[in-house]
């Protein structure tokens, strides 16, 4: 296992890493520059994920000074076939990040060497099962962009740096055993970019704590799971709280997702790489979810967590073929044009196990619009699907104040009621977000898991119930705030009011006296 590296030195990393992004980016907008300093983060990565591989191979066959770093490329060639059917992808030791950074500065064609290196690694694995995990990786990092510079030589003056500041980076080394800060400096980016980019950073990045809780949720009692889904994947990192939650080894086929925008659904690859998840553990799409889902021959998934864009549009019931998607068709109604929060949950119904669970963030909205949202609750409660809705403190997301909930599904419940948990006032205010704390993660895991009513924070609703209060699934309709108004004892107010009037008139007659005495001794 990797050592874990101390808070402080994680501290010391996020820092630097922030500093050296805002100082490299000048003009450039934080989150259009986001896609340099996370590409170039990518390519040192493998270039030191790669030598570190092929190094240990060559060392344990008896070649203890072996470094391919100092091989020439017509040497390494040999051993390109076997390297990318294991890693996925062969970079030649002149296109390692190490070799083209020491020539950087002198290198009048930078611009032009880092495109070739690129193509060359994508171009690696064309005809390999790899290759689409590869394809297009490099494609937000434009060497060529005006936004680096109005001429090449700014341009390569600000590769140059940025080559210098990634390379410097402290994030330690497959020696050293502590690469997993690649993985967490990729995350701490991601956050620092989301929570500045205002409504575009919350539709691709869900926050950390939010994703550990949903991962727990979804695992709860297991130890291993066969496979893990998102199909509103965005950056990935919602995905990916699984293998810290259960370690990749216990995820058994990997980790699979689809994501309909093209920057976010390079992210999600690039995201998979740094925390040293192979290609063939992953299977992240690209494509609309709703209208093109792209993993019918993976489904079922035992594990499946998802924070869906909030009340997007969709085709609906303008698609004639939607309502017979054999996802949307058992509730005999499509989710409104206007919502598809809904159709997202009973797509992910769908595609769950039978002793899977799925934890999904929801619009609020969900949980007692009437017309068609209310006919999918219907169908949800009556087949006893929804397990536990849990209701967030607001202010949580990135590019929203709303207070979002939760709700996982099951197939398989023991009982026929659903859990209630108003989670709304467990936050501590970080900045300018809330943010669930290790406590407040650990009180909603224990309520999930006990399953026990708990005055003014769980309460265990049977269905019939929510089918008399017309399939209304807020958790305010069900746990009662706590009333932490001050109780009054009348009759002790009025006793202290009555010697305070009694105190008021001895003072008042000793001043009238005072004066009394004072105007005589005048006279």
């Amino acid at each position: 296992m990797p050592k874990t590296t101390s808070e402080a030195q994680r501290a010391e990393v996020h820092k630097t890493i922030w500093r050296i992004a805002n100082d490299l980016r000048g003009s450039v907008d934080g989150w259009d520059f986001k896609s340099y300093v996370l590409g170039m983060l990518f390519y040192r990565f493998i270039s030191e994920n790669l030598t570190a591989y092929i190094n240990k191979h060559e060392q344990e066959a008896g070649e203890k000074d072996f470094d391919y770093s100092k091989l020439s490329d017509k040497d390494a060639e040999f051993g390109r076939k076997v390297t990318v059917d294991e890693k996925g992808f062969y970079i030649l030791p002149s296109e390692l990040f190490a070799n083209v950074r020491k020539k950087a500065k002198n290198d009048e064609n930078l611009n032009e060497t880092l495109e070739r290196v690129f193509n060359n690694i994508e171009g690696s694995a064309v005809g390999s099962e790899s290759e689409d995990d590869l394809k297009g990786l490099f494609d937000d990092l434009d060497v060529n962009s005006a936004k680096l510079g109005p001429n090449v030589g700014k341009r390569n003056e600000k590769l140059v740096k940025l080559l210098d500041a990634i390379g410097d980076l402290p994030l330690g080394n497959y020696e050293d055993n502590s690469i997993d800060l690649f993985g967490d400096a990729y995350e701490f980016l991601m956050t620092m970019y989301a929570s500045q980019a205002g409504k575009s950073g919350g539709e691709f990045f869900t926050p950390q704590e939010v994703s550990e809780v949903l991962a727990r949720i979804a695992v709860a009692g297991k130890t291993r799971v066969n496979k893990v889904y998102d199909p509103a994947v965005g950056s990935g990192s919602l995905l990916l709280q699984f293998a810290k939650v259960l370690g990749k080894e216990n995820v058994r086929q990997g980790f699979f997702g689809q994501e309909v925008n093209l920057t976010t659904y390079n992210l999600a690859r690039i995201n998979m790489f740094l925390h040293d998840v192979n290609y063939e553990k992953f299977n992240i799409a690209h494509g609309d979810t709703l209208t093109d889902p792209l993993h019918w021959d993976d489904e079922p998934f035992e594990a499946i967590v998802s924070n869906p864009p909030y009340s997007i549009k969709w085709d609906g019931d303008a698609n004639p073929l939607l309502i017979n998607d054999p996802r949307f068709a058992p509730a005999g109604v499509l989710a409104p044009k206007a919502a598809a929060d809904l159709a997202f949950t009973m797509h992910m119904l769908s595609w769950l196990a039978v002793n899977g669970t799925a934890a999904i963030v929801e619009f609020p909205g969900v949980l007692y619009r009437g017309g068609a949202e209310q006919k999918i609750r219907k169908y949800l409660v009556d087949n006893n699907y929804i397990d536990t809705v849990i209701q967030l403190p607001p202010d949580l997301f990135f590019g929203t104040t709303i207070a979002t909930c939760v709700i996982v599904l099951k197939k398989s419940k023991k009982d026929n009621a659903i859990l209630f948990i108003d989670a709304s006032s467990l936050f501590t205010r970080v900045g300018n977000k809330n943010k669930l704390m290790p406590a407040h993660q650990q009180r909603i895991l224990e309520a999930f898991k006990s399953r026990q009513s708990e005055a003014h924070f769980t309460r265990l609703v049977q269905a019939a119930e929510i089918e008399e209060n017309n399939y209304n699934i807020s958790v305010s309709s069900y746990v009662e705030k706590e009333d932490t108004t001050e109780t009054i004892d009348i009759a002790e107010l009025n006793s202290k009011i009555a010697k305070i009037v009694s105190r008021q008139s001895e003072l008042r007659a000793q001043i009238d006296a005072i004066v009394a005495d004072l105007e005589g001794s005048a006279v």
